[in-house]
């Protein structure tokens, strides 16, 4: 009788192990985004799968993977060393360097106000749907962080404390690469940055200078700054279509944009529009990185274009060089343009590793 009893406590004692023990069961918070007042005013809802629902729990584990260096090969870079919260998720390098020293041939992009990218294409040349394949990359790019998956899950599975942030996360001590991306979308989604200087304007908190003023109405006059048509306006809080243009940078492409993922001639030289948001922060500008200051991008507008078969017919003036600004109206327009930079979105201890 004594023996059963043993056997019988020892079969419990194994069947409590961990991932097994019913106690152990958690159900993970809902997360609900802090949407500002003018998105909720001019945008539909954001986006959000329904295989990836926000959770406190997926969002605070997504937020110390994107700043962890576990993911790379040799342990040295992280998401954040391309997308760097004080310069809105972007490094201000023309082009970023890898793990092992090679630089890349793009600029990176910021992030914020991913959640309402109606378009679900990410990346300079959209070449991929959603933000969670998005995340997939750049563990194995051989000029980012050049790693394997298979090493990067088992260095997770090996750490002493993400086998239990994925069970209260996801339901499961079991990590793989789908579950790292959906907690890392889920961190990238709640990057809402709504709480610029134009923003607190539009809602009466406050007012323009007359060059700010003037700057915006040279962004929104097709005769003068024609800016709208790919950047959005006071009713698009988005700043940007995240759709794909080619905006005249050059007359030959060593760089094919949205052409080389669709394969039709029509789109080479196409690249995404990014917001305009944020450029205090995020410079140097373009998907090369080429221009260094917000002033040499006004300039290639002004009288910079440069033609080709895929010009964009947006870019009307492109006969004449450009829209032709006096320095005075290119003065006032970036006045307006850095009304738009957030400085509370990239102070957000939410978005800042701790």
């Amino acid at each position: 009788m004594k023996n059963w009893v043993y056997i019988f406590l020892v079969t419990i004692l194994v069947s409590c192990n961990k991932g097994e023990n019913p106690t152990e069961e958690y159900t993970p918070i809902p997360k609900t985004l802090n949407i500002p007042n003018l998105f909720q005013q001019k945008l539909i809802d954001p986006v959000i799968p329904s295989d990836n629902p926000l959770t406190e729990e997926g969002v605070e584990l997504g937020k110390k993977l994107f700043f962890d260096t576990i993911l790379s090969k040799n342990n040295t870079q992280s998401c954040a060393t391309c997308h760097n919260p004080q310069k809105a998720f972007t490094n201000n390098l023309q082009f970023s360097i890898g793990v092992d020293g090679i630089p890349g041939t793009r600029n990176s992009m910021p992030l914020f106000n991913l959640a309402w990218n109606f378009s679900d294409r990410f990346a300079w040349d959209g070449k991929e749907f959603g933000i969670e394949n998005q995340a997939f990359e750049p563990v194995t790019n051989p000029i980012e962080m050049h790693s394997e998956w298979v090493d990067v899950t088992n260095k997770l599975q090996n750490h002493s404390e993400y086998p239990d942030l994925f069970k209260k996360a996801f339901g499961t001590y079991q990590i793989d690469s789908l579950l790292v991306v959906k907690a890392i979308a889920q961190f990238e989604r709640t990057l809402i940055s709504g709480n610029s200087k134009f923003d607190k304007y539009l809602l009466d908190e406050t007012s323009l200078t007359d060059q700010e003023l003037n700057g915006f109405n040279i962004f929104m006059d097709e005769n003068k700054g024609d800016c709208f048509h790919c950047h959005g306006s006071n009713n698009n809080p988005l700043w940007t279509d995240n759709l794909f243009h080619n905006n005249g940078l050059d007359e030959n492409f060593s760089d094919l944009g949205l052409g080389a993922v669709t394969g039709d001639p029509n789109d080479n030289g196409k690249f995404r529009s990014p917001s305009i948001r944020n450029l205090a922060f995020t410079a140097p500008y373009m998907h090369d990185g080429r221009f260094e200051t917000l002033d040499e991008v006004i300039n290639h507008y002004s009288e910079g274009l440069k033609n080709s078969p895929t010009i964009d017919p947006l870019m009307k003036k492109v006969a004449e060089g450009g829209v032709q600004l006096t320095t005075q109206e290119k003065a006032d327009l970036k006045a307006f343009l850095l009304s738009l930079s957030d400085f509370e979105f990239i102070n957000n201890p939410d978005f800042n590793q701790q």
